[in-house]
């Protein structure tokens, strides 16, 4: 089976997921936010606290939102929910997206391995197997190993 492999840059991120996140803590907040407007009981004091409990849950779900990982030329940046990492071609051994897996795993040169929240089945499994293997195909071209990826 041919693989292909995408032109670079690219991004790969999990898209509905990033929506369904992006638009329930929307959602929240406006409700939440109309709420503490509209009831007339609540003091300004209890209004803010209710604003300020919706903009806290919206920001925990954009940082739920925001994995994703940037391959170019260089190499690629892995940004999970709080950290980012860059990391050289050769570096990576092996991108694996086992059956069960909840995202791709980098084997890497050092003897770790680094999970990649930015490829995850979730609920579009295809787009997840399709990146990871694209992701494996850039590997194996920029990082000088041959095919020694397992899994999808």
């Amino acid at each position: 089976m041919t693989t292909s492999r995408p032109a670079l840059p690219v991004t790969f991120r999990p898209t509905r997921t990033r929506i369904v996140l992006l638009t329930v803590g929307a959602v929240m907040f406006t409700v939440i936010t109309a709420i503490a407007l509209s009831l007339e009981r609540l003091n300004p004091g209890e209004r803010i606290s209710f604003v300020f409990t919706a903009l806290l849950f919206l920001g925990v779900l954009s940082l739920l939102s925001r994995p994703k990982v940037v391959a170019d030329d260089d190499g690629v940046t892995i940004v999970n929910i709080t950290r980012v990492r860059r990391l050289e071609w050769a570096e990576i051994l092996r991108v694996n997206l086992r059956p069960g897996d909840p995202w791709v795993f980098l084997d890497l040169s050092d003897g770790t391995s680094l999970p990649v929240l930015g490829i995850q089945p979730g609920i579009a499994r295809q787009h997840a197997i399709d990146d990871a293997r694209a992701l494996r195909a850039l590997t194996e071209e920029h990082g000088g190993i041959g095919p020694r990826a397992t899994g999808a």
